[in-house]
């Protein structure tokens, strides 16, 4: 198969060293995210590979070429990929989310119909693997109808069930000792509103991050409320959760069913409400795939290999 060439004229050397990266990692990184190979000899650019990957991959050096102006970080390129990899057709088209980080937006089809669902369901179920963005834009969802005063407070939970009921040995009082279970919400709180106003917020109990025990007998009205980790969640608990919410509020449930961490023979809570559920008027479900990973590339790769392995392992009737 004949090379691809790719050319940038008039040179820019500064503009080149930026598109290409220290070494040439960005090139890597395309090479990697396409199954190409490239060849550079300073403007020009020599893609191999299947002729559908190296037109690809020449559209995203085109791409990066733009932004060049610029250093490129590691975390523009990988996201530029995985933009570029996705269906163009719903470029343009994510919902706009009131949070500290502008760029924020659905990178895959997926994830802006996820927003769009989120914003029009008073609950919504995400259903998919590690890296695909669930806990993360619905806690960047949450911000938006907090800064817009759509609801009063966000509350954030997750079921605590690693460690069972036995958390004695964990040191500190209770809250201490299930904050670790918490720790990834709060990392999404300080990305997208800042270490400060979410102090500040959860002063005012404006914000509110526990443990899924601590959801029994409570009524939530007007407020935007997140289940994170439900594969973890008993059908009892999954239950109790859902008929928490209130006037006003916004219940989104995310998980991972095949990362479930419950006892042997206990079924969980998430797989039940998805068969339970899903016809039900006013309730969404977004299944999300390895090709929604916004991750390190190998992580696509990761989930498509254990995918592979755990269909050849079910047999060819599973």
């Amino acid at each position: 198969m004949k090379p691809l060439e790719v050319a940038f004229e008039p040179v820019d050397n500064q503009r080149l060293a930026n598109l290409c990266g220290v070494l040439d990692e960005n090139l890597r990184q395309i090479e990697t995210a396409f199954e190409v190979v490239i060849a550079r000899r300073s403007e020009r650019f020599m893609l191999s590979g299947e002729p559908r990957q190296t037109q690809l991959a020449a559209a995203a050096l085109e791409k990066f070429y733009v932004q060049a102006k610029h250093t490129l970080s590691v975390e523009d390129v990988q996201l530029g990929l995985i933009e570029a990899r996705a269906q163009p057709a719903m470029a343009g088209d994510t919902p706009h989310l009131k949070t500290r980080r502008p760029d924020l937006h659905g990178r895959t089809p997926r994830q802006v119909g996820y927003l769009k669902q989120i914003q029009a369901h008073d609950i919504t179920f995400a259903i998919g693997p590690a890296g695909t963005g669930k806990t993360y834009l619905a806690v960047a969802c949450a911000v938006d109808a907090l800064e817009r005063d759509s609801v009063k407070r966000i509350v954030l939970v997750r079921p605590a069930v690693e460690a069972g009921e036995r958390l004695g040995f964990l040191p500190g009082d209770l809250a201490q000792k299930v904050d670790p279970y918490l720790r990834p919400l709060y990392d999404a709180l300080y990305d997208l509103m800042g270490y400060d106003k979410v102090a500040k917020q959860l002063e005012r109990s404006a914000i509110e991050v526990a443990p899924l025990a601590f959801m029994r007998g409570r009524t939530l009205s007007q407020a935007f409320v997140i289940l994170d980790e439900a594969q973890n969640t008993t059908p009892e608990q999954m239950k109790m959760f859902l008929t928490r919410i209130g006037f006003g509020s916004k219940a989104v449930v995310t998980g991972d069913v095949t990362q479930t961490d419950l006892p042997r023979g206990h079924k969980s809570g998430l797989v039940e409400a998805s068969a339970v559920l899903k016809r039900v008027r006013g309730i969404a479900f977004t299944h999300f795939q390895s090709s929604d990973v916004v991750r390190h590339p190998l992580v696509q790769r990761i989930v498509n290999a254990y995918e592979r392995h755990s269909k050849a392992q079910a047999g060819p009737d599973a």
